[in-house]
């Protein structure tokens, strides 16, 4: 089985005694509450999907990640994984070596051990990661509003975050790691969404299984835009167009914790890495993966690749170009299958899509399954 990014599966849980020692020591220590975002970060450090990183970033690591994409040890890592205090707060912690970090409910989830306070340039981490300081883009947004200090330090994970949904999906890397041996699967490939799949989407995915073992469909289910399509939907319709269009020994369906960056080609290759930790030896790379707006040419995110070594990112991406239904053909193709000219080709834009839902018409079976669309209909007629 492929290894880990590093090499080593990070475990950041504590168990038993100690686990029950650390929940007291964390009544008495200084606390900070999370938001959504930070909880799947943290989540995600605590179960080695971030391997190998143990904690937040310390400067060290920040600095070096935002200007070449690589931790200070040399080791490929494209997006900061940092957590960010006001002053207010920064003052308060004084020279704590421990906190405790709380979710909004006042559950301790964790104890951050300290290494690091320091500040940052806001706009340098928008311009680098995501190549624009435009205060619309989603991403850059949320690193302006956010404090502007980092802390960093390893995590002592006691508790895990309270799910209320997808809890027979909500699989770890250690979990699919060993599903994927059970089922005896060598080679397996990861799709990455946050939207519901359409046909062209279902095409690279079966593209991609003629070459592999298995797929992996990983949606993600932390922090999204409020115009995305809300996971619990996304999530009933991933689960009946596998029960009528793939076959059962192929496939695995798990959510994936992370928050949206909209990074687009930075996010490309975090993806990647972290399919990687959950035992992905291959991923699909679509159209504009991981943007939003304009921000991107069309296929960046797949340019970037080119910037690594194999050997280094060592998962191997799948590139498609975008795929649409040739009426003329009969079935799904893209630009380097296709001779026929746009008018034979069935797309429809996101936008589109969802006003033909708004006024209770099915999109074309061309360009979605029907089981699927009404899935979305009815989810749309209960946002209207």
């Amino acid at each position: 089985m492929i290894d880990p990014h590093g090499g080593t599966l990070i475990n950041r849980y504590v168990e038993g005694n100690e686990r029950e020692q650390l929940l007291e020591k964390a009544q008495s220590l200084p606390s900070l509450q999370l938001d959504d975002k930070n909880i799947s970060d943290l989540e995600m450090i605590a179960s080695g999907a971030m391997s190998p990183l143990t904690g937040f970033m310390t400067r060290k690591d920040y600095e070096s990640v935002v200007e070449s994409m690589r931790l200070s040890s040399g080791l490929v890592w494209s997006i900061p994984i940092t957590l960010a205090i006001n002053e207010e707060i920064k003052n308060s912690l004084q020279s704590a070596q421990e906190i405790a970090l709380k979710d909004d409910r006042g559950q301790v989830l964790a104890i951050l051990q300290v290494e690091d306070i320091y500040s940052y340039d806001k706009e340098r981490e928008a311009e680098k990661v995501f190549r624009t300081t435009d205060e619309n883009h989603p991403g850059v947004a949320y690193v302006y509003s956010q404090g502007d200090y980092l802390i960093g330090g390893a995590i002592l994970m006691l508790n895990r975050p309270a799910h209320e949904d997808f809890l027979d999906y909500r699989l770890e890397p250690a979990d699919t790691r060993a599903a994927f041996q059970k089922r005896g699967w060598n080679t397996v490939v990861a799709f990455q969404t946050r939207n519901p799949i359409h046909r062209a989407h279902e095409y690279l995915q079966k593209c991609a299984l003629e070459i592999v073992d298995g797929l992996l469909i990983h949606p993600l289910v932390g922090r999204t835009k409020s115009d995305d399509i809300p996971a619990e939907v996304r999530m009933q319709s991933y689960l009946e167009l596998l029960k009528h269009y793939y076959p059962k020994d192929r496939y695995m369906l798990s959510v994936f914790p992370a928050a949206m960056r909209y990074a687009g080609p930075r996010e490309a290759i975090f993806h990647a890495l972290v399919r990687k930790n959950y035992g992905c030896t291959h991923i699909i790379i679509g159209r504009d993966h991981a943007g939003v707006g304009n921000y991107y040419g069309t296929y960046d995110a797949q340019h970037i690749f080119n910037e690594f070594s194999r050997e280094e990112l060592d998962i191997t991406p799948l590139f498609f170009e975008h795929a649409f239904y040739c009426t003329t053909c009969g079935n799904m193709a893209s630009a380097k299958t296709c001779p026929h000219d746009s008018s034979s080709h069935v797309f429809l834009s996101g936008t589109k899509v969802r006003e033909m839902l708004r006024r209770g018409e099915l999109p074309p079976k061309e360009f979605t399954r029907p089981e699927v669309a009404k899935i979305l209909m009815e989810a749309m007629k209960d946002r209207t």
